[in-house]
């Protein structure tokens, strides 16, 4: 969740990066490299900047459809549990190539940031 110290959601220190990167901080603590405050700076930029890359550098388009298995509203975070889904992926060309899963959890989020109209 965002907060008013730092308000970027922290979500992506879930992804493979992101999960990475902690690690390196963990060991770099754990060795008496960095202070826990340093690792802490280095995570909110990280948070700051993937955030910002994302929102200005993807311009991708995707439609899936499934069956809504579940869904929660919590903390301003929306999660869909959705089954039976495909995705459509839009390219140039007109051509459009489509993936199957059973089954995917999506995590949503206000892309406004605190105080943003």
């Amino acid at each position: 969740m965002a907060t008013p110290q730092n308000p970027y959601y922290e979500l992506y220190r879930r992804s493979s990066i992101g999960m990475a990167l902690t690690d390196a901080l963990d060991d770099l603590i754990s060795e008496g490299r960095i202070a826990p405050q340093l690792a802490m700076k280095i995570l909110n930029n990280f948070d700051r900047h993937v955030t910002e890359v994302l929102s200005e550098k993807v311009k991708a388009n995707l439609t899936f459809k499934g069956n809504l298995d579940t869904y929660r509203f919590c903390d301003e975070v929306w999660t869909f549990l959705i089954k039976n889904v495909t995705f459509k992926f839009q390219q140039q060309g007109g051509n459009t190539p489509s993936v199957t899963t059973d089954k995917i959890k999506i995590v949503s989020c206000n892309s406004k940031r605190p105080g943003e109209a």
